[in-house]
């Protein structure tokens, strides 16, 4: 397997330093984030824009390697032509004062400045590069004699080689998956999506609900509020390789169903699947990899929102999700797990940094044919892939499975509506 070229272009470090007329007197030395609500918009040409908040950093402090602000900006193999084609590229940081957001359709931040970096990404596919680390003035602010502010960032790019591999139709219609290099698609899994109800975890090995009391009830698949004809559960994702031999699933273990009252999963009671890779050389056997919570969350925003849990042999790695977020019903958006931050939970499960894995999700009701990158760094062979392929198919599922219960889902899952009804 040969990965795609993409780049990680990182401006980390972030803190601010006002001038003594500005800044709110604060005890002792260092950063304190709480100190001034300040904080800054990247913008690239042809890129989303991102945010990060600032930490104030006081007079006397010492430059900030350990300030946890930064934002990511991930070229993939598109960007990076385009990009190279140009002399250089341009960072743009605006410091603003005041509260995020906007009111009335302004913004409620108050200017304070800002700064560029110019990067040149031309041959940086293989090696890394600084930019830009220290201490800058920034410029436009405040007219007078007054000393300007002070914005600390490290400005660098680094490699990310990734693997890139796409459905070839919806999960639901048991696809073909193929890696993507360039212009060459090449298949290299294959897909088996089943929505009956009897799947409920009859691969699990048999000694782990007694091992793993945590997951009795989850493995059961049944709840104490399980009424018939309202429950979406069974469904089953299995991939293969191209001998044939299944090397990853995705297995629904706890039912997607509404919460009392209403017609959509809650976060009080979420749905939620096992991710299994084999266990031993029976091709009816499998250990859990990772769990996957998701329901429908309320708010001024419909949204599919998850959390993705990694398990060990003793049971979960810890109380902290290593990715939660939310995906818009509407537009849809994308699941990803990134190791870039030191104090994260995935930090203390994996020793290499940065990009882990991604996947594309369509907003509901449109056609859905997944795209999944995964780092090279977490691919030792095929089946690592496959987890990650099974993994999407589970987040992109739920996006059906969560599908308001007053709606109808499509044939595809019709063993499981079918038998709902009667």
């Amino acid at each position: 397997m040969d990965p795609c070229p993409f780049v990680r272009l990182i401006v980390e470090s972030l803190a601010l330093k006002l001038p003594a007329a500005a800044a709110k007197p604060a005890a002792g030395s260092g950063i304190h984030p709480s100190t001034t609500p300040c904080y800054a918009k990247l913008k690239i040409k042809n890129f989303p824009s991102q945010t990060a908040l600032l930490p104030l950093c006081s007079a006397g402090g010492d430059p900030p390697e350990s300030s946890p602000s930064s934002a990511t900006f991930h070229l993939d193999p598109d960007a990076l032509r385009r990009i190279s084609s140009k002399p250089a590229t341009t960072i743009k940081l605006s410091v603003f004062t005041g509260r995020m957001g906007r009111t009335c359709g302004v913004s409620s931040g108050k200017l304070l400045g800002s700064v560029q970096v110019c990067v040149n990404l031309g041959n940086l596919q293989t090696r890394g590069c600084v930019y830009q680390n220290g201490w800058v003035k920034l410029d436009g602010g405040s007219a007078g004699t007054e000393p300007a502010a002070r914005l600390h960032l490290t400005v660098r790019s680094e490699p990310d080689p990734r693997f890139v591999f796409q459905f070839g139709g919806e999960p639901e219609c048991s696809p073909v998956v193929f890696q993507i290099q360039g212009n060459i698609r090449q298949p290299v899994f294959s897909c088996k999506f089943n929505a009956d109800r009897s799947n409920r975890s009859r691969s699990l090995p048999s000694d782990f609900n007694t091992s793993n009391r945590v997951w009795a009830r989850t493995f059961s698949g049944e709840r104490d509020n399980n009424r018939v004809g309202r429950e979406r559960k069974g469904w089953m994702f299995i991939v293969y390789d191209l001998s044939g031999s299944a090397v990853a699933a995705a297995s629904m273990v706890t039912p997607f169903v509404p919460s009392p009252g209403s017609d959509r999963v809650s976060r009080s009671n979420p749905g939620a699947w096992l991710i299994l890779c084999p266990n031993g050389v029976s091709i009816s056997s499998w250990k859990p990899w990772g769990r996957l919570e998701a329901w429908r969350e309320r708010g001024p925003t419909d949204g599919l929102r998850y959390k993705f849990e990694l398990i060990t042999d003793a049971g979960l790695t810890s109380g902290a999700p290593i990715a939660e977020g939310t995906v818009s019903v509407k537009k849809g958006g994308e699941f990803s797990i990134d190791n870039s931050r030191s104090d994260s939970a995935l930090s203390f499960l994996l020793k290499n940094r940065g990009f882990v894995m991604g996947s594309s999700v369509e907003g509901e009701g449109k056609v859905s044919k997944p795209v999944v990158q995964v780092g090279v760094q977490h691919v030792t062979c095929m089946a690592d892939a496959a987890l990650f392929v099974a993994l999407a198919a589970a987040v992109d599922l739920s996006m059906d499975a969560c599908r308001l219960f007053s709606r109808k889902l499509r044939k595809e899952f019709s063993h499981d509506e079918q038998e709902s009804i009667n």
